[in-house]
């Protein structure tokens, strides 16, 4: 396309042997692409949106500080918004359609016809915040650092079938995978680029891991704006962004400031918005929705609240077993755990009935298994029915707990309690001395770790109806960079977590509910999945060609993974919340189907005429 022809001095036969087939400015996992090549824009921004003026917010998530600007390394903090700001890759995905992604810093891929690798050509404008382009040895770099030694665990795990990348000229690369997979070439071009410039000093590179206070060398449409550590960030757009032209980036990141704001806890959050400390915000407890967000600021339209629709997937929530200890290493005990939970009680008492019950970890999606598993589901489950309960196969895949108060139903907490009971009996614990006892007399306790109160008011009923089986179970309440150090280490009991539904699910499930990944510290595999059967459907579903392949695969481990019990699951919301400050703000009239309102606020929205003017 716009790459001259290589320069590499070959014959034309062995161009012909290096350049696969099917080239294309994109990559569609199934089907085709939406946008057609050469397209102008996505339908979601309006390219003619101004550049200029700010926006500050809290990010969505725990974090109350950062201590490092390097977001690849397993220790410490990184700032919110590094790596979507300052890093870009070989492509990049839209938010109106699932499996699927456009040249970015690649204007170019090609996969082989044996699906066994994948070569991307850089587009020639490309180029980092240094001045310098991006070549295809930082393309390289970037993918040897994350796979090596000094990068977090679960890189290695997410780029695990990605076995090398080999430069081929100057902006050209090829990646070999390991099988034939047609998420392999999405996976590798969504590799974070950097350049090779990063960490040098003094013409010395210095390990990935020990470069700290230095961010990124990026090629994105931000730079970090000063170099403190502590609870606020700022990203300053880039004017001389090679990108901005681009159609995947026409009519995006409009700000000249993107500034992340920081606290303690949910509440602080809230009171320093009304405040005027920061613009925007996205809520995520029913309660504080319906109560905390109104008063005068909101009466007088200083503040806007709005719940949008969305397409994406339901979100997985829930209580997270630690199931490496042996208290919760059988699964009678985890399911007898989650029978204590009364979520219709607490819809009525605590959300304001705004939320609808987990059932599984792909919840309101194609890939949610559902009664009794299908013919499709079977030829998958079968070969593994010497490993897997008979359940698996007899009885409809279990559905959390329903608690009724007609005291005829069969359905009252009560009855899930005693049925909690036997669960318990079976695996060994029994009620005596006042407490839940194992055989050798030692007495289940639970702790309950997280660095927000406010998931007291969710955990504090649970923990009642467990003192009725005789389980001691309490709420710490510990630093944000505590807890992560814990998590990472995998020296917790119970946790709550919250994985964003996908509409394409793939290599990050082994990250999360693969084997290998539970022996890996730092990785997302938090409950410490090990089941063979569990690895197999994995790489069936990385493995799936076609769509129905994939959905048969993942409702097939939905199954197993319920089952298992690994999780108390939580509940869901078919809407997001936000808030934000009225008169700086406006937005393309296209809503995308799949977002998340962070990305899509940063990505797509622009400042007010009086916001480009000043605050």
């Amino acid at each position: 396309m716009r790459l001259p022809l290589l320069r590499l001095g070959l014959s034309s036969l062995l161009l012909s042997v290096l350049m696969p087939v099917q080239a294309a400015p994109g990559w569609a996992q199934f089907g085709e692409l939406k946008y057609p090549a050469g397209f102008a824009h996505f339908d979601y921004v309006d390219p003619q949106a101004p550049k200029g003026g700010e926006i500050a917010l809290v990010p969505p998530t725990r974090a109350s500080q950062f201590d490092k600007f390097n977001p690849f390394t397993l220790k410490g903090s990184a700032p919110p918004g590094l790596n979507a700001l300052l890093l870009e890759t070989l492509l990049t995905g839209s938010l109106d359609e699932p499996n699927t992604g456009y040249g970015l810093l690649a204007d170019d891929v090609s996969v082989a016809a044996d699906g066994l690798s994948a070569t991307f050509r850089l587009n020639p404008k490309a180029r980092f915040h240094n001045g310098e382009p991006v070549l295809a040895a930082d393309v390289k770099h970037s993918f040897d650092s994350l796979t090596g030694p000094q990068a977090a665990p679960q890189f290695r795990s997410y780029f695990a079938d990605v076995r090398r990348a080999t430069v081929l000229g100057e902006r050209l690369l090829r990646f070999d995978f390991a099988r034939a997979s047609a998420e392999l070439p999405l996976i590798a071009g969504s590799l974070p680029v950097f350049s090779r410039q990063w960490g040098l000093v003094g013409g010395q590179r210095q390990p990935l891991d020990r470069i700290v206070v230095e961010p990124p060398i990026g090629s994105g449409p931000y730079r970090v704006e000063g170099r403190g550590f502590g609870r606020d960030v700022s990203y300053r757009r880039d004017p001389n962004w090679w990108a901005a032209d681009l159609n995947v980036r026409r009519g995006m990141y409009n700000f000249d400031r993107i500034t992340y704001r920081l606290y303690q806890d949910s509440t602080a959050q809230l009171e320093a918005f009304k405040a005027g400390e920061f613009d925007y915000i996205q809520a995520f407890i029913a309660r504080e929705w319906a109560k905390a967000y109104q008063g005068r600021a909101f009466e007088r339209g200083l503040l806007v609240k709005e719940e949008l629709a969305h397409g994406n997937a339901g979100d997985f929530q829930g209580f997270l077993f630690n199931s490496r200890l042996a208290k919760f290493s059988d699964p009678r005990v985890r399911e007898a755990i989650g029978l204590a939970l009364d979520f219709e009680w607490m819809n009525r008492q605590l959300f304001f009935n705004a939320y609808t019950r987990v059932r599984g970890y792909f919840v309101a999606s194609d890939f949610e298994a559902r009664g009794l598993p299908g013919a499709d589901e079977l030829a998958l489950l079968a070969p593994w029915r010497s490993r897997l309960p008979a359940a698996v196969f007899e009885q409809p895949v279990p559905l959390p707990p329903v608690t009724s108060l007609d005291p005829d139903s069969g359905r009252m907490l009560r009855d899930h309690l005693r049925r909690a009971r036997e669960l318990l009996a079976q695996a060994g614990w029994t009620y005596r001395d006042g407490a839940l006892r194992n055989a050798r007399g030692e007495p289940f306790t639970i702790e309950f770790i997280d660095n927000s109160g406010a998931l007291g008011r969710v955990f504090t009923p649970l923990a009642k109806n467990l003192e009725k089986l005789g389980i001691s179970a309490r709420h710490k309440v510990v630093d944000f960079a505590l807890l992560q150090k814990r998590l990472d280490s995998f020296d917790f009991e119970l946790i709550s977590s919250r994985i964003v539904g996908s509409e394409a699910p793939g290599a990050e499930l082994l990250e999360r509910f693969g084997s290998r990944a539970a022996a890996i510290e730092g990785s997302a595999n938090l409950m410490g999945v090990r089941d063979p059967v569990v690895d197999a459907l994995i790489e069936r579903a990385v493995a799936a060609r076609r769509r129905p392949e994939l959905v048969a695969a993942l409702r097939a481990l939905d199954r197993v993974l319920r089952h298992g019990h690994y999780a108390v699951p939580h509940w869901y919301g078919s809407v997001h919340r936000i808030a934000w400050r009225a008169g700086r703000f406006e937005r393309p009239r296209q809503l995308p189907r799949y977002y998340q309102p962070e990305a899509w606020v940063l990505s797509t929205w622009w400042a007010s005429p009086a916001n480009r003017v000043g605050r």
